[in-house]
């Protein structure tokens, strides 16, 4: 079993990465990577930087992990890039679970980034590639796909499927038994009480779509 970490990215994210498993895991982080092209700096964090296209010559699959707790951009879509690139590297993925979380399942995928003061419920599954910032509610019996992002303070009543590539905003809540569409998109403070339809946004008390917009360009590429 692993016990060395490579962090994808040099930003802020992964900064508060490197604190959350320095502080609340018995994982090292070894180093940071990115692509060659965007690479700005050697060293970050007192750790080295290389470059994510020969990051296996160093760093082998079989003896670190990667963790890519990237931003929710492009409905995920850039998260899931990196990492479906470091799945053809043959590298398994971190997972981070804050200890200050209540996590009543174990059926979560690779590459999550769970904070604390989540509250996930019993019979719960959540995909790979998801991140819950911190304080969200995550009712029983609710599915959470692949490259899902979910913000802060989201209520999720229990029974509810979120879709790959859904964003979820601050604040918002959803009634039980609720399908949240493909690359759905829920503004803040957003009131859901019927099922999205793919690659919109849904803003309002009761939420409303507010049309495609930049998206659906998204949704053509995916």
């Amino acid at each position: 079993m692993c016990s060395k970490v490579v962090i994808f990215g040099t930003n802020q994210l992964a900064e508060l990465a490197e604190y959350y498993i320095r502080n609340d895991t018995n994982l090292e982080v070894e180093a940071f990577t990115v692509h060659k092209k965007f690479k700005n700096c050697d060293i970050f964090k007192d750790k080295p930087v290389v470059d994510f296209e020969d990051i296996e010559k160093n760093y082998p699959p079989s003896e670190y992990f990667l963790f890519a707790p990237l931003s929710g951009k492009n409905l995920n879509k850039i998260r899931e890039s990196v990492y479906n690139e470091g799945k053809i590297k043959g590298y398994k993925f971190y997972t981070y679970l804050s200890s200050k979380a209540t996590i009543l399942t174990e059926k979560i995928g690779e590459n999550c980034f769970i904070l604390e003061d989540n509250t996930i419920q019993p019979y719960v599954e959540i995909g790979n590639n998801c991140v819950l910032w911190s304080g969200n509610h995550i009712g029983h019996h609710s599915k959470i796909e692949d490259h899902v992002f979910i913000t802060s303070h989201c209520v999720i009543s229990g029974n509810c499927i979120i879709k790959s590539h859904s964003w979820l905003g601050v604040n918002c809540t959803l009634r039980d038994g609720l399908i949240i569409e493909n690359g759905t998109l829920i503004a803040m403070s957003a009131s859901v009480t019927k099922n999205t339809v793919a690659f919109t946004v849904y803003m309002g008390v009761p939420a409303k779509p507010k049309g495609k917009s930049d998206i659906e360009k998204v949704a053509m590429s995916l």
